[in-house]
C-alpha cells in the first residue's frame, strides 16, 4: 500500500465511526483532520486512537507501511470547521444519524471548500437525495457507508446522489481500494442500500422462526456461524449457487428454483420487532449473554479479536 504524506481528509465527527474512519485514512498515509463542534472530543478521540493503533501494533495487525507514531502523528484535532478543511480533498462526514444534522453538516462544509472537493457520508440507511438535498453543487456527492467496525471488515458500499458524476464515483473506489477497503458500487439508491437489505432479510426470517417456535435463538445464529457464514466469509450467495452445481448457476437454477420459490412463498409477513414477541426473544438472548456492559463489552471485544483474525486469513 503506497503512502499519501502531504494528501489531506478531513474526517467530521469523532464518536466511534469517525475515529475507525481516521484510522483507516491513516494507515493509507494520508493527513487526517478530525473535527468535532464539541471542544475537546476531537482531542480526546486521537488519545483513543494511539491506544488502538499501538495495541494493532503489537498484535501485528496494524494496516500501512507507516509505524504507529508515524500514523499518529498524521492526525490533528479541531474545534473549528474552516481550519478543520483547509487542504482537504476528501471530506468524510460521521455524525449520528439524523437527517437534519447531517444536512446541516454538508450546509456548513460547503461553503468552505472548493468545487472539487468530494463530500461523503457515513450514513448506514439514509438516502443520498435526502442527504444532500440542500447542497448546491450535488454532482460531488456521494454516501460511503462502512461497516462496524470498519478497519476489520472492509467492505464499504459507495452509493451515489442521482446527479453524483462518475468521476466522483471512480475517485472514491480508487482512494477506498487504496487504503485497505473494498469498496462496492451500488448503480443507483435504494432505501437499506444493498448490506442492509441483505442483512434485515436474513433478520426478518431468523426473526420469524424463533417466533414461530421452530428453532431457538442459540441454534439459529448457529446456523449462521458454523454454517452460511463458514463460505460467506469468502464467497458470495451468487458464486456459492454457481459452484453448488455440477455445470454451474444455469444447472443450479434448473435443478433448485421450484423449491426456492415454494420455500420463499411460504415466508411470513415483515416482523413487528415489538411487544411480546420482542420481550420473549430479547429474554432467551439475554440468557445466552446478559446485556450488562460486562457482558456485551467481553463479547465485542471477542468479536473484534475474531474478526481480526479472519481479516488477516482473508489476507
Amino acid at each position: 500500500m503506497s503512502t499519501s504524506t502531504g494528501k489531506v481528509i478531513s474526517v467530521i465527527g469523532s464518536g466511534l465511526i469517525g475515529r475507525s474512519w481516521a484510522m483507516v485514512f491513516l494507515s493509507g498515509g494520508y493527513r487526517v483532520k478530525l473535527y468535532d463542534n464539541q471542544p475537546g472530543q476531537a482531542a480526546r478521540a486521537i488519545e483513543e486512537v494511539g491506544k488502538q493503533l499501538e495495541e494493532l501494533q503489537q498484535a501485528h495487525m496494524l494496516r500501512g507501511e507507516l509505524s504507529a507514531a508515524d500514523q499518529l502523528a498524521l492526525l490533528s484535532s479541531h474545534d473549528d470547521l474552516p481550519q478543520a478543511l483547509e487542504g482537504a480533498f476528501f471530506i468524510q462526514e460521521c455524525v449520528f444519524e439524523d437527517l437534519e444534522a447531517k444536512r446541516s453538516v454538508f450546509q456548513a462544509v460547503e461553503g468552505y471548500v472548493g468545487e472539487s472537493v468530494i463530500l461523503s457520508s457515513s450514513t448506514s440507511c439514509l438516502l443520498p437525495s435526502d442527504i444532500f438535498s440542500q447542497v448546491q453543487n450535488r454532482t460531488r456527492c456521494i454516501v460511503s457507508h462502512p461497516v462496524n467496525p470498519p478497519y476489520y471488515v472492509r467492505l464499504v458500499e459507495l452509493v451515489p446522489h442521482p446527479e453524483t458524476l462518475s468521476a466522483v464515483m471512480d475517485r472514491t473506489y480508487a482512494l477506498m481500494t487504496q487504503v485497505g477497503q473494498a469498496p462496492a458500487r451500488l448503480r443507483k439508491e435504494v432505501d437499506g442500500f444493498a448490506l442492509n437489505r441483505v442483512q434485515y432479510a436474513i433478520i426478518a426470517e431468523c426473526w420469524r422462526l424463533v417466533k414461530e417456535g421452530v428453532i431457538s435463538v442459540q441454534d439459529i445464529d448457529l446456523v449462521m456461524t458454523e454454517g452460511l457464514g463458514m463460505r460467506y466469509a469468502f464467497i458470495g450467495p451468487m458464486e456459492t449457487m454457481h459452484l453448488n452445481a455440477p455445470e454451474g448457476l444455469e444447472d443450479y437454477l434448473r435443478r433448485y428454483r421450484d423449491g426456492m420459490r415454494r420455500v420463499l412463498a411460504s415466508f411470513g409477513p415483515v416482523p413487528e420487532f415489538s411487544g411480546e414477541e420482542a420481550k420473549a426473544i430479547i429474554q432467551e438472548m439475554c440468557e445466552l449473554i446478559p446485556s450488562d456492559q460486562q457482558h456485551l463489552s467481553a463479547r465485542r471485544e471477542r468479536r473484534d479479536h475474531l474478526l481480526m483474525g479472519l481479516a488477516k486469513l482473508k489476507k
